[in-house]
């Protein structure tokens, strides 16, 4: 087990050790660990932190998929299909990511589809009307049914009011037009707003693949999009709503990401060690949120259960834990547990694509060993000054559910 753990972090650091560049000016990374299925994906810079109004992309990720100019809408699913090959599209506040994942040796057709997403999409009116708009809306009316959904967008509005602060899902109240998405996509599409991560593939030969695919239709060359600096606010806010677990949310925030924010994650929330613990099982539970973005960091817990009372004590509890200083074991503790989620989360390819995403654009090292050499850096005063740096300024506490009865912020030691 030890040496299969050290011969995945040797190749991960080997395939990840810089990031090239294609012919077509496109960034390319990709890591090949003989698995028998490859999955390529587009990150484009055109999360909702860039959009130009509420909601933009949100609909531009549904487009995905959608007629282009070589192929229709069922022309794509159909061939997909042929191969075997599954196709998806997803978001986030920097980045829309356009998936694909197949065989391997079906690369070729499979990035050919990919790319003609940004060179050729023909965003028809009445796919936008039949096909995008009802996804939109569901997707909207899905999230705002989650409580720990609710939580985690009304916390981003609060700690960053724009840019970061801008919502996943398009309102309800603010229409979107066709227009916009088109022009959108016309800013976002370019060269230097695009990198490709690849698994399952070597990196010269993917790049070779996206020359080839834009050899007929190239890509525009514009400058990348780019947003204000991010700046932390916090606050409070209180939503009342029927709807699942009571549940709060403790968080903070800050413009200077570092390893000793992941470390302090990672200490805060209960241990859990063993899946099924023999132990009874607690009244409610407490999820590490730890969101690390290229200018910011918000990270905090997730407090649900079925009542207020066992939700606020066991806040409570959180921040009882937060201010206390950490020992020397605890800090190993800490340390051990960063490290693996960092590592747990590059081997699945969401996490590789979620982990290297930013440091793509940025030309950093994306090896996940110097990640885990970042995490051992950390000590027990650098802990202590992001406490106090952190708790100094203004918390983003978040509630959802019976406002009647759930905490405010002071009573549970904020």
């Amino acid at each position: 087990m030890l040496a299969t753990r050290a011969s995945t972090a040797k190749r991960l650091t080997r395939s990840f050790a810089t990031v090239a560049d294609s012919a077509s000016g496109i960034k390319v990374a990709a890591i090949d660990n003989g698995q028998p299925t490859a999955a390529v994906t587009f990150l484009v810079k055109a999360g909702s932190r860039y959009e130009p109004a509420p909601g933009v992309s949100h609909a531009l990720k549904s487009f995905a998929f959608k007629s282009t100019a070589k192929r229709s809408t069922l022309g794509t699913v159909r061939e997909s299909d042929l191969y075997g090959g599954v196709l998806f599209a997803s978001m986030s506040r920097e980045y829309l990511a356009f998936t694909s994942e197949f065989l391997r040796g079906d690369e070729s057709f499979f990035t050919s589809v990919l790319t003609s997403i940004l060179t050729s999409s023909k965003f028809l009116p009445h796919e936008y009307t039949e096909y995008v708009l009802p996804v939109v809306r569901d997707e909207a009316t899905a999230a705002s049914q989650s409580p720990s959904t609710v939580a985690v967008e009304a916390a981003h509005a609060l700690a960053f009011r724009t840019g970061l602060g801008a919502s996943l899902f398009a309102g309800p109240h603010i229409p979107v037009t066709l227009e916009s998405v088109k022009s959108f996509a016309k800013d976002a599409f370019t060269s230097g707003n695009v990198a490709v991560v690849g698994t399952g593939i070597d990196s010269a030969r993917l790049a070779q693949l996206v020359d080839k695919a834009l050899a007929d239709a190239t890509l525009p060359t514009s400058s990348p999009i780019t947003a204000a600096p991010s700046k932390y606010f916090g606050g409070s806010t209180r939503i009342d709503s029927p709807e699942g677990p009571q549940t709060v949310f403790i968080g903070f925030g800050t413009t200077t990401p570092s390893p000793v924010l992941s470390v302090l994650n990672a200490h805060v929330p209960p241990s859990r060690s063993l899946k099924w613990p023999a132990a009874p099982r607690q009244f409610a539970t407490v999820t590490s949120v730890h969101l690390p973005y290229s200018d910011a960091v918000l990270t905090g817990v997730l407090v649900q259960g079925a009542d207020a009372n066992s939700v606020t004590e066991a806040a409570k509890t959180v921040v009882a834990k937060l201010k206390k200083p950490l020992s020397a074991d605890e800090l190993k503790t800490a340390v051990a547990r960063a490290k693996f989620v960092a590592a747990a989360a590059v081997e699945s390819r969401q996490g590789l694509v979620e982990a290297i995403g930013s440091k793509i654009f940025s030309n950093a090292n994306t090896s996940i060993e110097s990640t885990l050499a970042a995490l051992d850096k950390v000590d027990t005063a650098a802990v202590s000054k992001a406490v106090s740096e952190l708790t100094a300024a203004t918390p983003t506490f978040v509630v959802v559910g019976d406002v009647k009865t759930l905490p405010y912020a002071d009573e549970i030691g904020l």
